[in-house]
């Protein structure tokens, strides 16, 4: 999980069977089992997985006299499987005899299902005489710390420490019991953390075949963010034992934290060991609240209250719950009660402010985050989400302090340092007002960027407040980054995200045009659908759906401008058509937990064919009154329920009829069964010519056979194929599309109207695909036809604007046709470009200027190109007719 953290897993872990006397019942019945006759066998039985057996071996050795060691692990075993109430029958029973040996196990139990007093007193006594009383020791000050005494509990870790330097004889026990001590104390000196690291690997050389040391290793790893060498140490254990539940449960983290959707499985294998384990429960608590599924989180979260009602971090989970669905009452006594256990356990606010931050409640998250740090000034987790979400609400320079009081207290967070050197670099950025916008860019880029991307925000704002009958407080912050890394660290804090824009509500942060390969997205409608959202945000109080804000911004693009937003392609109705999409009533699991990396992809367009339906077949105004229903806390199924007038279900069957009469064509045409030898490049021309023959309505068949010959330059043959292709399938606007081969065919046949009307087609539908802008424009230059080639560049500038060739003809066919405001905006587009003959670009301008009536301008324009040359002849003609005071046309060289 991005940015998460997770409490310290208690060095004790829960671990539950059978009773003994259940054991030697089973014995009875199964004599074919294989007997482990020693400690040592039990020992590996149970390291590797075979708990069964392992309860079984240590059940027979248990009841002798000098078995303290068996004792303990079958109480541990029976633990580790969930089966806490046998754990602790037993563990009394055998305490009678053994006592004080048994003492600190019985109080890991007793622990574990929340007793909490009786665990004090068990670990006290152990502490008195038994083997394991230092293990016992740091049992209780976790204890006393997760109660809240944390002087108590810190001068008790601090004790292990003492002990470490003056004892050379400590078991691999007692040695992972120093290094839970210092993992502790790393919450106050990092350095602990490192120390704590080094003495798990002691315990671990100590004994090699113990692997308790190396779970907690992967936890501290995880803790700290080191999610490499986290999940590298889950595997290793999970090599030997795959069945570890914790350990699985520390993989499910891991694979979370990389945003595999596998996360969900592997925590679910671990609760299949053990049922009873509260951390995994917790865990997926979480995952389903992200999901926005929070009777299924609740679910879990009091499984967890079932099996310890005195677990801090259950409550906590519980209260987020309650908070998210909007029922106070129950969220104050869930928090009352958190608090009750432990008045300083700032973790429930950062519980709350994370998770309210994954759900898009910014300003409650900072809101959260600053009860955190106000019940724990050295919360580093708390000071670090106060930071992260002042930022994403525009509060720049608290949010900075926040973060730098975080990363003094633990410069171990990536996500801190690198959003501190993000905000470092900020005094390279200016900042400029449009109507409704403050626009910061990077100053190399500002002077271009600002012509051209104030306008298309502000446009985007009136028509949305005029659809919407809403308007967001303004002015809305947009940061535009030119490098996609620093976008990505603004945006989640580390590099690496797919994602182009992002919408905190008001503020909003998008990748520059410079930053991707050039061509690569289109910046205008990308900036389009990221002012979409704050307008959804504003309306629903930030509690619309992921799934519904995005669809419904995607639909927004595409009415906004022609063939703006995602269009269909091979991929998603191949998908479609395969059961590999969520159906509406679950389409949140397709952007939160994908199963495959385009399904985000294609539940995006998924989410806007969703909406584009609803406002069909309901009318526009109802996707309002949806984001209003969200707005009042309504679920989705709620929600189609009050405002549409249908069941979930009801509508996923309408919906999915609808989607089959519409792209009936296109489905028909993609049941290839080729596709696989097409994709993989596995037929010859010859062989799809016979295929195309044979398969006249087989899209793939006949597109793969017009673009075969085409690369063959047999143009009069691929004719007819792409034809074909294209009827079959006439939205598919993709690069490889029957339009652009097409337009290809027409321009080597001479026919230049006919490949310019084919790429119009293209744009029409796929307004990203830059090449055909520009091939478009070629085209209808050579015909003449000056307007539309005019058209074609200026649409070409909203996916890429950093091509002054493309400015200074512009600039040349708006003067040609006296559109003055346009011409004069590409001067300054190419003066932005910092070009080489800079007096030459200045002496345009003014000219531009000039011809449109605006002599001062002019005038100041022509006076900067004779700075730079004092002689410009055409610059020195130029500033005689503005001292004239006369305006007009001037013979242009």
């Amino acid at each position: 999980m991005l940015g998460s953290h997770f409490p310290s897993v208690r060095p004790s872990v829960t671990w539950v069977g059978v009773g003994v006397g259940a054991v030697i019942s089973l014995l009875a019945l199964n004599p074919h089992v294989a007997r482990a006759q020693t400690l040592e066998e039990a020992q590996q039985l149970a390291r590797v997985g075979k708990y069964t057996d392992a309860i079984r071996a240590y059940g027979r050795l248990a009841p002798r006299s000098d078995s303290r060691l068996a004792a303990r692990g079958l109480v541990r075993t029976l633990m580790e499987v969930g089966r806490y109430d046998d754990a602790l029958r037993e563990a009394r029973r055998l305490n009678a005899s053994l006592a004080p040996q048994l003492s600190n196990v019985l109080g890991e139990v007793l622990y574990q299902q929340g007793n909490v007093s009786e665990a004090e007193a068990a670990f006290l006594a152990a502490m008195r005489g038994a083997s394991d009383s230092l293990i016992a020791r740091v049992n209780l000050a976790i204890l006393r710390y997760e109660r809240g005494e944390l002087e108590t509990a810190m001068r008790e870790f601090g004790y292990f420490i003492e002990v470490y330097n003056s004892r050379t004889d400590l078991s691999a026990e007692e040695l992972t019991a120093v290094a839970t001590a210092g993992r502790y104390l790393g919450e106050r000196n990092f350095q602990l953390s490192r120390d704590a690291l080094r003495v798990y690997d002691e315990a671990a050389a100590a004994n090699a075949n113990e692997l308790e040391s190396r779970v907690r290793t992967g936890e501290l790893f995880f803790d700290k963010y080191n999610n490499t060498d986290a999940t590298e140490t889950f595997r290793e254990i999970l090599s030997i034992n795959p069945r570890h539940p914790r350990a699985l449960l520390g993989m499910a983290r891991s694979l979370h934290f990389d945003g595999s959707a596998e996360a969900l499985e592997t925590v679910r294998k671990s609760l299949e060991v053990n049922p009873n384990l509260v951390p995994a429960r917790l865990f997926l608590a979480r995952l389903y609240i992200e999901l926005e599924q929070y009777g299924r989180a609740s679910q879990e979260a009091n499984r967890a209250i079932e099996v310890n009602p005195s677990s801090s971090e259950a409550w906590a989970v519980t209260a987020a719950i309650w908070y998210f669905q909007g029922d106070t009452t129950a969220f104050e006594n869930a928090r009352r009660r958190t608090l009750e256990l432990n008045s300083r356990y700032a973790d429930l606010y950062n519980t709350l402010a994370e998770l309210s931050a994954r759900n898009r409640l910014y300003r409650q998250s900072v809101e959260f985050a600053r009860q955190a740090v106000s019940l724990d000034s050295l919360s580093w987790h708390g000071h670090q989400l106060l930071g992260m979400n002042l930022l994403r609400i525009g509060e720049i320079e608290e949010g900075r302090m926040s973060l730098e009081t975080s990363f003094a207290l633990a410069p171990f967070d990536p996500w801190t340092k690198n959003t501190l050197d993000l905000l470092d670099t900020f005094s390279n950025y200016t900042s400029t007002q449009s109507k409704y916008f403050t626009l910061l860019m990077h100053r190399d880029e500002a002077p271009l960027l600002q012509l051209y991307l104030a306008d298309v925000a502000d446009e985007a704002y009136d028509r949305l407040a005029e659809r919407y009958g809403y308007r967001p407080n303004t002015p809305i912050r947009l940061e535009v980054y030119p490098r996609h890394a620093d976008f990505s660290v603004r945006t989640v804090g580390i590099a690496g995200l797919g994602a182009l824009g992002v919408s905190f509500g008001n503020v909003l942060a998008m990748d520059s045009p410079s930053a991707r390969e050039v061509g690569q997205f289109h910046w205008a409608s990308t900036l389009w659908h990221e002012v979409a959202h704050s307008f959804h945000m504003a309306i629903s109080d930030h509690r619309v759906p992921r799934w519904f804000t995005e669809g419904l911004a995607v639909f927004e693009e595409r009415r906004s401008r022609e063939g703006w937003g995602d269009d269909v392609s091979v991929g998603f109705l191949l998908a479609y058509m395969n059961d590999r999409l969520h159906p509406v009533s679950e389409l949140n699991n397709g952007f939160v937990r994908p199963a495959y990396p385009q399904q985000v992809i294609f539940s995006y367009y998924l989410a806007s064919l969703v909406c584009e339906f609803i406002q069909r077949d309901w009318g526009d105004g109802v996707l309002v009154d949806m984001l209003r229903a969200y707005g009042r806390g309504e679920s989705s199924a709620e929600v189609f329920e009050t405002v549409l007038g249908v069941e979930p279900k009801e509508f996923d069957r309408v919906f999915d009829n609808h989607m089959k009469e519409r792209f009936a064509g296109p489905m028909s045409a993609l049941r290839s069964p080729l596709m696989d030898e097409i994709q993989n490049g596995k037929l010859e021309l010859p062989a799809l010519m016979r295929a195309a023959a044979r398969r006249e309505s087989d899209f793939a068949v006949q597109l793969e056979t017009g673009r075969a010959l085409v690369r063959a330059h047999r143009y009069d043959e691929a004719t007819s194929y792409l034809q074909r292709a294209k009827a079959l399938f006439p939205e598919y606007a993709g690069g490889d599309s029957p339009y652009w081969y097409l337009a290809i065919v027409y321009k080597e046949q001479g026919k230049l109207g006919h490949a310019a009307d084919e790429l119009a087609q293209l744009t029409s539908i796929n307004a990203g695909h830059y090449r055909a802008y520009l091939e478009r424009a070629e085209l209808l230059g050579m015909l003449g036809e000056e307007e539309e080639e005019a058209r074609a560049l200026d649409r070409a500038l909203y996916v890429y604007p950093f091509d002054t060739g493309i400015h200074r003809r512009l600039a040349e066919l708006y003067s040609e046709l006296k559109s003055w405001p346009a011409a004069i905006r590409e001067r300054k587009a190419v003066l932005a470009l910092d070009p080489v003959d800079r007096a030459e670009a200045e002496y345009r301008l003014a000219l531009a200027y000039y011809e449109s009536g605006n002599i001062r301008e002019a005038r100041s324009a022509v006076l900067r190109a004779l700075e730079r040359a004092p002689n410009f002849e055409k610059a020195l003609d130029l500033l005689l007719e503005v001292r004239s005071g006369r305006g007009g046309e001037v013979d242009r060289p």
